[in-house]
């Protein structure tokens, strides 16, 4: 004879289950819903700039191929039969049309991370998406090999979203910058004298010297705090005396006294309203450059002066990295490799 009340436990059990896995299933439905949107909230406009690009020549190469799809940067379900042939093709495609190697590991990196979010969405399967992840960029190594056979097959190497950019960095003799930073005791001379020896001083990417503000200095303890938005984190630097020097002179003479550290050139009257676009500041870089001897210098090419001379000058592999916000050993150990001297220790008779 049955129990009954064994019976009823049984089934409140089988009820509870039954809720348990609807509300599961519910939120997973939810979840995969507002995948994308939730993975690029978390996500800076600049990196959300580079993922429409990538994803925008993804839809090129599909096109290119004779295959239609949707929206691969806000809806999963564009992705849906995505496969790691066609992953890899894009690849090969890129090569053809002249992109740089480094643009298509980027890219790549790209589609497989939106390939991974659209499989948790349940859009791509599981083993579609194991295979996918085998496509893999290229080395420095590989890199060599491929552009010299492209090279050699008439096929341009810089191309960059229908733009080009300069092969190598605009090397920057010493001399050269201690020219460079000697500026005239005016609003305008001075003002491009900290903006420059922040960069070849302290090494901060462009985007890092456009978003400085007034209140970011402390000229009491010499010190400079600010935030790097490519690595998320705010750091506090020392300021050499040259630097401090710099400083001390522009923002009591001549910077706002609130807000955003910078005043743009009015052309024939110094300085003018306050705040220097990243384009603006690399224009007046360029322009500063040709004045001495450096035709086609950059703002990035004073970062890179700054890594070489740290380098150069020994410093450790883990001060480097962090004093230039990199995220990872990979671009500092290049700057510490290049400036070795390859045949020290050898002795000869």
């Amino acid at each position: 004879m049955s129990n009954p009340l064994a019976t009823q436990s049984q089934e409140n059990e089988l009820a509870s289950k039954s809720i348990l896995e609807q509300a599961g299933q519910a939120a997973n439905e939810a979840a995969q819903k507002n995948i994308f949107t939730d993975y690029q909230a978390r996500k800076s406009e600049n990196t959300l700039k580079r993922h429409r690009a990538d994803l925008a020549r993804f839809v090129d190469f599909l096109s290119f191929a004779g295959v239609a799809c949707g929206d691969l940067k806000n809806d999963p379900e564009a992705w849906r039969g995505i496969t790691w042939g066609l992953v890899e093709a894009f690849q090969k495609w890129q090569l053809g049309e002249g992109y740089a190697i480094g643009t298509i590991n980027a890219r790549l990196s790209t589609v497989k991370n939106y390939a991974k979010l659209s499989a948790k969405a349940g859009v791509i399967d599981t083993g579609e998406l194991a295979l996918i992840k085998t496509v893999s960029g290229y080395s420095q190594k590989e890199q060599k090999h491929i552009n010299t056979k492209r090279k050699g097959a008439g096929i341009s190497t810089r191309r960059e979203n229908g733009s080009r950019k300069k092969k190598e960095a605009v090397s920057l003799t010493v001399a050269q910058a201690k020219e460079m930073l000697n500026q005239p005791q005016t609003d305008q001379g001075r003002r491009d004298r900290l903006l420059l020896a922040i960069m070849l001083r302290l090494g901060l990417r462009v985007g890092e010297v456009a978003a400085l503000q007034v209140a970011d200095f402390d000229l009491k303890a010499g010190e400079l705090k600010f935030y790097r938005e490519k690595v998320n984190k705010t750091q506090t630097h020392k300021l050499d005396p040259m630097t401090l020097d710099a400083a001390k002179e522009y923002i009591i003479q001549d910077a706002p006294a609130i807000g955003t550290l910078w005043r743009g050139s009015v052309k024939g009257h110094g300085l003018g309203k306050q705040g220097m676009s990243k384009r603006a500041i690399t224009k007046r870089v360029k322009f500063l450059g040709a004045k001495a001897g450096a035709v086609g210098l950059s703002a990035h090419d004073l970062r890179h002066h700054w890594a070489t001379q740290a380098a150069r000058n020994n410093t450790a592999l883990d001060r480097l990295q962090d004093a230039g916000g990199w995220s990872s050993l990979a671009m500092p150990s290049r700057y510490i490799e290049a400036a070795k001297i390859a045949n020290q220790g050898v002795h000869l008779d």
